[in-house]
């Protein structure tokens, strides 16, 4: 059985035991968070559609841990101008596991 979710402003397509990484979320690492956003629920050949949720559906996970991406290089650069900007950004992450699907 499988899902698709919505959080921190994504779509992800979600199964039991799969670890993925989404937008920090405010949960301790050890506790279980609940996504009530499930948008498709599927098994096989059957899906179920919300409009635009599924009524009563969740997906359960547990934090894994928190973190932040890898470092992204940010250049802007004018030609014969004498003009070079830097910036880096790295983005927080909360890795989660997937315990349950609930249709």
């Amino acid at each position: 059985m499988y899902a698709i979710i919505e959080t921190g402003g994504k779509q992800y397509r979600v199964a039991e035991g799969q670890t993925l990484r989404v937008e920090k979320l405010t949960a301790e690492a050890g506790q279980s968070v609940d996504f009530d956003h499930v948008l498709m629920i599927g098994e096989g050949e059957q899906m179920t559609v919300g409009a635009p949720m599924v009524a009563g559906a969740k997906v359960m996970a547990e934090v894994l841990k928190h973190g932040r991406a890898d470092k992204i290089n940010i250049i802007k650069f004018r030609r014969r101008k004498h003009h070079m900007k830097h910036q880096g950004h790295r983005q927080y992450y909360t890795q989660v596991k997937i315990t349950k699907v609930q249709a």
